[in-house]
Parts: C-alpha cells; sequence; structure tokens
C-alpha cells in the first residue's frame, strides 16, 4: 500500500472501485451539489472533477478524502484494508498507547515545485476554486488542506486544517475557531505586532489531512506522527519566504504572511454543522508571496452541508476518545461512537460499580477529543451496538429516565459555528450527559431483552446466509 502523495493515493482507491471521474461541471455551485449528492452518502465514493468550466483540461478537485469508506480510511492510515471496524480502532488505540515520531526529511526539490508565481505573477483564480454553496460568501480554495505555522516560543510546526476564503489573486482569509493551536500561535505573533508566517498545502496525502484535524498534544507536529503511522518520513521542502516545511508532494501550496493589522470580510460559509452559523465576520487577511503547484494540479475539497448520519466516518476520533477514557482509569469500555461531526457520542461499557455510566460520560464529554462543540454524550450497556445509532435510541428510549438520567454541564467549549447558540453567548455551550445503562442498582432484575441469541444470529447466517447473498 505503499505511496508518496495523494495521486498514489488516488491510484489505490481506483483500483478498488470507489474513484469516479465527473467532467464537465460548474465550479459555481455544481461541485458543491453533485459531492453533497454522490460522495457524502453510502458508498461515499470519492470523485476527481476535471474539464471544470472556465478552466483547461488536467486542473481538477477531487473530494472524498474526508468522508471516506472504512476501506479508505484503513488505506490512508496504512492499516490491512479488510479490517473491520472494531480492528481499525484497536489499532489505532494502539497507535495512541505507543506512538511513534518520524521527523519529516528535508530536501531540495519536489513535484510542487513545478510551477512557481511571485509578486505579480500569483493569481490564486487560476486555480479551479470552487463555489461550493449558493449561499456561501466567496470561492473556499481551504476546506481539506493543511495550514502550517511555527510556535514563536517553542519552535515546533502544527498542522491544522482551518477554512481559507479567497479574496483577489494574491489574498485570503483565513478563519480559526477560537482554543484551536494554530489561532494560538497566531495570536502569539499579532501580540507583538508581527505578521504570523504561513504555509497553506492544497492536495497532500490524506494521511496529513488526517493527522492535521485530529488533537494532538500542544508540541506534538502532525508531520511527525504522520511518518510515524506511515514508517517513513514526510519529504518536505523549505519555504523560500517563510522557511516552513511544506509537503515536497503537495499539488499546491502557497506562503504568505497573516498580517495583524489587516482584515476583510469572510463567510458566511455552510460548515460541517449543516448550518451557516458562524455568520460573517472580518477576519485577518494572508497576503500571499509565493504560489506553487504540479503540473495538472489537483485542488482537494471537503464542501460541508448535513453531517452524514453514520460513525463510520469518525473512527479516528473515537479511538482518541477511547484512549482518553481509559487513561483517564474507565475501566471495560467496549466501544466509542461518534455521529453527526462532533455533536453527539455513544460509549459502550461493561458496568463494574455505582456511577461507573456516569464517570465514563463526563469524561468523554470534557476530554481532549471531545470537549470542542460537543452536545449528547449516550452511555449504554454491552449489549448495546454503539456504532448502530438504531440500537443507542433504542437503549436511551427504553433505559433512561430523562429526569434522573440526564446531567448537564455548563459553559463547555464551543465556538462560532455552533448554531443554536446566540451571537452574544458564541463560545459557549451545554453539555447533556445521558446514562441509557440499565440501572445499577437493579440491573439483574431489570427485565429481559427480547430476541434471538448472538450464537443462534451466528448460527442461522452459516446455515441460511447462502439464500441471501
Amino acid at each position: 500500500m505503499l505511496y508518496n502523495d495523494l495521486r498514489g493515493w488516488m491510484e489505490k482507491v481506483e483500483e478498488f472501485g470507489e474513484l469516479k471521474r465527473v467532467n464537465g461541471v460548474d465550479w459555481r455551485y455544481e461541485m458543491g451539489a453533485v459531492t453533497e449528492v454522490y460522495a457524502r452518502n453510502p458508498p461515499y465514493s470519492a470523485i476527481l472533477f476535471d474539464h471544470i468550466k472556465d478552466y483547461p483540461a488536467g486542473h481538477r478537485v477531487l473530494v472524498g478524502v474526508h468522508h471516506q469508506s472504512l476501506k479508505r480510511q484503513c488505506l490512508t492510515t496504512h492499516l490491512p484494508l479488510d479490517y473491520d471496524r472494531y480492528q481499525f480502532i484497536q489499532a489505532w488505540r494502539q497507535r495512541l498507547n505507543h506512538p511513534s515520531y518520524i521527523p519529516p526529511r528535508v530536501v531540495e526539490s519536489g513535484p510542487v515545485l513545478e510551477n512557481i508565481a511571485e509578486g505579480s505573477d500569483i493569481d490564486l483564480f487560476s486555480l479551479p476554486v470552487p463555489h461550493w454553496h449558493e449561499e456561501d460568501g466567496g470561492r473556499y480554495i481551504g476546506t481539506a488542506h493543511v495550514v502550517i505555522t511555527r510556535d514563536l516560543d517553542e519552535g515546533w510546526v502544527n498542522l491544522g486544517c482551518y477554512r481559507v476564503m479567497v479574496h483577489d489573486r494574491d489574498t485570503l482569509a483565513l478563519y480559526i475557531s477560537p482554543g484551536k493551536q494554530g489561532r494560538i500561535i497566531r495570536q502569539k505573533y499579532f501580540d507583538q505586532g508581527r505578521p504570523c508566517p504561513v504555509a497553506i498545502s492544497f492536495g497532500d496525502d490524506p494521511l496529513l489531512l488526517t493527522a492535521a484535524a485530529n488533537s494532538l498534544p500542544w508540541g506534538k507536529s502532525e508531520y511527525d506522527y504522520a511518518g510515524g503511522i506511515r514508517g517513513r518520513a514526510i519529504d518536505v521542502i523549505l519555504g523560500k519566504h517563510t522557511g516552513l516545511p511544506i509537503s515536497a508532494y503537495s499539488e499546491i501550496a502557497i506562503e504568505g504572511d497573516c498580517l495583524p493589522d489587516q482584515q476583510r470580510r469572510e463567510g458566511p460559509y455552510g460548515e460541517w454543522t449543516g448550518y451557516y452559523a458562524s455568520g460573517e465576520r472580518t477576519e485577518p487577511i494572508i497576503k500571499v508571496k509565493r504560489l506553487m503547484h504540479r503540473n495538472h494540479p489537483i485542488l482537494t475539497g471537503a464542501p460541508s452541508s448535513r453531517p452524514p448520519g453514520g460513525s463510520d466516518d469518525n473512527l479516528v476520533r473515537s479511538a482518541f476518545i477511547w484512549d482518553h477514557l481509559e487513561k483517564a482509569g474507565v475501566p471495560d469500555v467496549r466501544g466509542v461512537a461518534c455521529f453527526q461531526g462532533r455533536f453527539f457520542t455513544a460509549v459502550a461499557i461493561k458496568q463494574r460499580y455505582p456511577g461507573h455510566a456516569k464517570q465514563a460520560g463526563m469524561i468523554a464529554a470534557q476530554c481532549g477529543a471531545g470537549a470542542y462543540l460537543g452536545r449528547y454524550i449516550v452511555v449504554v450497556d454491552d449489549d448495546i451496538d454503539p456504532y448502530d445509532i438504531n440500537d443507542v435510541l433504542w437503549a436511551l428510549c427504553t433505559r433512561s429516565d430523562p429526569a434522573n438520567d440526564t446531567d448537564f454541564i455548563r459553559r463547555a467549549w464551543s465556538g462560532p459555528l455552533d448554531p443554536v447558540i446566540p451571537k452574544d453567548r458564541k463560545g459557549f455551550s451545554t453539555r447533556a450527559v445521558i446514562d441509557a445503562t440499565r440501572p445499577y442498582e437493579w440491573m439483574k432484575d431489570f427485565p429481559l431483552a427480547s430476541g434471538s441469541s448472538a450464537d443462534m444470529k451466528e448460527q442461522v447466517k452459516r446455515k441460511y446466509g447462502k439464500f441471501f447473498a
């Protein structure tokens, strides 16, 4: 499964039939609509757009690097392609408990340097930047990308995924939610009245996107983490303007300065919550000093709409939360599933003592991977499949008493994207932690669940499965 870049990843995806090619779409609205209809629903195909209106053939856009089938997630994160959901999460838990960090390797050149523009030659609109939705405030080049910054005090390099809007030929707006590491790093420069050097890479190995989208401890670089996962260093060039490491195999990259004293309107943008909740505001701009791209570049995108209903899209985050629970001392966790982006988390446990379920729910609600923009945490027994939302809802409806089994955490970490929080309270929200386990005090006397046993189900599958193949 070895590959160096997005193109190698795409070749593997096409081999097992999950890459679709669509020609002739309009960059205005159509790519977003096609993605919503065909890429954000099972089987979650990756889609490569080519022959885009107003652009030459070969200037392409790829969607489907965020919302992936389980098989593509295994490919992206260098796990066996036949792993099931449980094996995937357990493999990630092993990685979290025994992390390997391999720093990037600096090289002199790479495909990203095949085309270079500086000064007046920079034209961001030479790329087929989509206008994803009808109500978006502009064209968004950054929806599935990597924003690269360096901490001013400690010198480590952070990779994050923060949305990026194009204003003109050499000007971008960068929006970073409060509390994110990139925002903290940027503010350190701004507090000293200094521009923040920024590099942004569009079209990377999807493993880098996965690393950038998840919460690593402060001071740990996602480059090092991604190198450890794939077992060899990420090749990077050092940016001429910023000195920041940029993937040598990136499709498209820019360098520039994020300015403390210049802002422009940013938004609205239809975010992963399924709403235009963050509205429109002014945000610091990036003045682009250098634009680099490969021949026939591929821009990656992830237009948002309503979150997918399944849990497989969030397996890596599920593994992170499971790891946090066990490191906090919660025993006998049997499963963790995330639904609706970050809003809904289900945790399955085998109850061992009074308060076990409450402990699991509270920690899942406030651990590093679960604290930002959560809403509901539901704890269920180990006979419930936490990855099956109908099973979770059945437990919620039949094993919880709303008045006695629901607790609230007030003034928790939220952000401007939260649609239900009014503008004067943005930044804070409430968590509901629901104990949907059998009441511990009379668990043994709780009514027996009806239905066939697991053994009987397996028996009939083996005996009669041929009739349903």
